[in-house]
């Protein structure tokens, strides 16, 4: 007799419904009943598999972060580091307007009465930044960056990336001053901060942009 087949991990697919419902219909929509309604499944098996609502929405950070890192892993290193670098920060603005549902509750920012964040939960995600710390001792290594501390660097990227894009996600950059020249111009004032040559800095972001529109096509619609 051929051993039982194994039943599938139900945990992802109650995740992309969570992460949709919350998407399309905000917080109210995220209880255990809805969820397990829309998979298809009994509300035990949310609570077999998470515990609870909070299990579930902290599955949620999880695969935000997973996305990013996902994202991360498609920027290619070329013989510009400071290219690669703004490549970073693009693919990083993508994924967040992609996963705007997902961003806010991987940064605290969505109010949901389930869940809030834990200092582990804050930590969690920080296995994101280590591409872009490589990614700032090859642009010291090259001269360009005149920052030795590649950490710093990393920190000093995401803090401005993640300010630009939660104004954005929030609706606050309008005309004369809109979420795109912000954004190129913020790319630019980066690298210069971190010691690059203004010019140098002006041709690798616009080098970043031209590849990202090639590298980075769209992937299909998900949740």
């Amino acid at each position: 007799m051929s051993p039982r087949r194994s039943e599938p991990d139900p945990r992802p697919a109650l995740t992309e419904v969570a992460a949709r419902l919350l998407h399309q219909e905000g917080p109210r929509a995220l209880t255990a009943r809805r969820v397990a309604k829309e998979a298809g499944c009994s509300t035990m098996m949310v609570y077999t598999h998470f515990g609870a609502m909070s299990g579930l929405v902290r599955e949620m950070v999880h695969l935000g972060f997973a996305r990013l890192a996902r994202c991360f892993v498609r920027v290619a290193q070329s013989g510009d580091p400071v290219a690669d670098m703004a490549v970073y920060g693009r693919a990083y603005r993508r994924n967040a307007l992609d996963n705007p549902h997902l961003y806010n509750v991987m940064f605290g920012a969505s109010s949901l009465p389930v869940f809030s964040l834990s200092d582990a939960d804050r930590q969690y995600g920080r296995y994101t930044l280590v591409d872009i710390v490589h990614c700032a001792q090859r642009c010291t290594a090259a001269g360009r960056f005149t920052w030795t501390d590649p950490d710093l660097v990393a920190h000093h990227m995401w803090i401005t990336m993640h300010g630009l894009v939660s104004l954005e996600l929030g609706g606050y950059l309008a005309e004369p001053h809109t979420a795109d020249s912000c954004f190129e111009t913020q790319l630019r004032a980066l690298m210069i901060s971190a010691g690059d040559d203004a010019e140098a800095a002006a041709r690798s972001v616009l080098a970043s942009r031209e590849r990202f529109d090639l590298e980075f096509v769209p992937e299909p619609d998900r949740v």
